[in-house]
C-alpha cells in the first residue's frame, strides 16, 4: 500500500471520534495502512512496572494506530487540510498542496 504520509507531518483527522484535531505522524505502518499521531485516538492499558524507577507500572494511556484514510495533510501554507500532489521543482520531486498550490516541506 502506497502511503504519501512521512513521518514527522503534520495531519488532521477528518473522520471518527477526534475530527478536526491535528498531531504529528509518530509511526507508520505501511503493510496495515496506519498512522500512529500524536494525541490521536488515545486508548489506556494497563502495564507492569519496568525496573524499580525506571517505568512505573498502572493505568497508562497512549496513542493507538488509525486508518491512513482518517487523516489529511495538513498544508504549511494555507493551514487546511488537503490532498497532495507531486510536482518537479528543478530536477527533484515536491510535494504540492492541491488546494493552494504551495510546497510541502516533508
Amino acid at each position: 500500500m502506497k502511503i504519501t504520509i512521512r513521518k514527522g507531518d503534520l495531519v488532521e483527522v477528518v473522520t471518527g471520534e477526534d475530527k478536526g484535531r491535528q498531531g504529528k505522524v509518530l509511526k507508520i505502518d505501511k503493510e496495515k495502512g496506519r498512522v500512529l499521531v500524536e494525541g490521536i485516538n488515545m486508548v489506556k492499558r494497563h502495564e507492569r512496572s519496568k525496573g524499580k524507577a525506571n517505568k512505573p507500572g498502572g493505568i497508562i494511556e497512549k496513542p493507538a494506530f488509525v486508518d491512513r484514510s482518517n487523516v489529511a495533510l495538513v498544508c504549511p501554507k494555507c493551514g487546511k487540510p488537503s490532498r497532495m500532489g507531486r510536482a518537479l521543482k528543478g530536477d527533484n520531486k515536491v510535494k504540492v498542496c492541491k488546494r493552494c498550490g504551495g510546497e510541502i516541506v516533508s
